[in-house]
């Protein structure tokens, strides 16, 4: 897919290949346009630093002399990030007073509710009438 105008792209998880890498910030600097690209990492992450920093390098971007250091990431363990990447606790983009405004919106409406149907039950509750069989 070709999205015209995205001009930065941000990993919140790191590729488990420079080929992803390459695929994910892609999606800038198209037809000769300029982008950026950020992305996140984790401890967990290191062994596939290497290889993505490379691409940046060759590319002509900077790489922090920390990451050219990491060792080398085995073949065998790269067939398995490729095959089970890390798993992740859940990633929230959404600022929190914009969630904490959504969870008073649900409360208010469940409280309404409550309200209507309480009023509801008042008006209809000397209405009913029990049937008993006999």
């Amino acid at each position: 897919i070709d999205f015209k105008g995205v001009n930065m792209v941000i990993n919140y998880d790191l590729p488990t290949s420079a080929v992803e890498y390459i695929h994910r910030i892609g999606r800038t600097g198209r037809a000769g346009h300029t982008g950026k690209a950020v992305t996140f990492f984790t401890e967990d992450d290191k062994p596939l630093l290497r290889s993505i920093a490379n691409v940046i390098q060759r590319a002509g971007c900077p790489v922090p002399d920390y990451i050219k250091h990491f060792p080398k990431l085995q073949s065998k363990q790269k067939k398995k990030f490729i095959k089970k990447p890390l798993a992740r606790e859940s990633i929230c983009t959404t600022p929190e007073c914009f969630l904490k405004k959504a969870k008073r919106k649900v409360k208010t409406a469940k409280q309404n509710f409550k309200e209507k149907k309480k009023a509801k039950e008042g008006k209809n509750g000397s209405k009913l009438q029990t049937v008993s069989k006999s």
